[in-house]
């Protein structure tokens, strides 16, 4: 996946893509409409906004909304899962953890 918008002049499908700005953890990123907040992410070099239990790193592992490893807080609502969620311009997202205090 690019980050790049193809020039709608260049586009030989016709697309007329309308730029959106999310932010996460207090970071500006520009995608548009019609990408999921994950790809929005993945295009922007993100594979990573979550934390699981066992302090490992977690981002898309399936893509199709059925794992839940890429689930973030959105617009103040935790466990929003990216993968299936359209970007909407002004999304703000907040990165989750779930890390264990004690042993496992």
């Amino acid at each position: 996946m690019s980050p790049s918008m193809i020039p709608p002049e260049s586009d030989r499908v016709g697309r007329a893509d309308r730029p959106l700005t999310i932010v996460i953890d207090g970071v500006e990123l520009r995608g548009v409409s019609g990408q999921t907040l994950a790809s929005v992410l993945l295009a922007a070099g993100r594979s990573q906004w979550r934390t699981a239990p066992d302090g490992a790193p977690r981002g898309v592992f399936c893509g199709i909304g059925i794992c839940f490893d890429c689930v973030a807080t959105v617009n103040g609502v935790p466990d929003i899962r990216l993968c299936r969620r359209p970007a909407r311009d002004g999304d703000s997202i907040a990165t989750q953890t779930r890390v264990f205090e004690g042993e496992l």
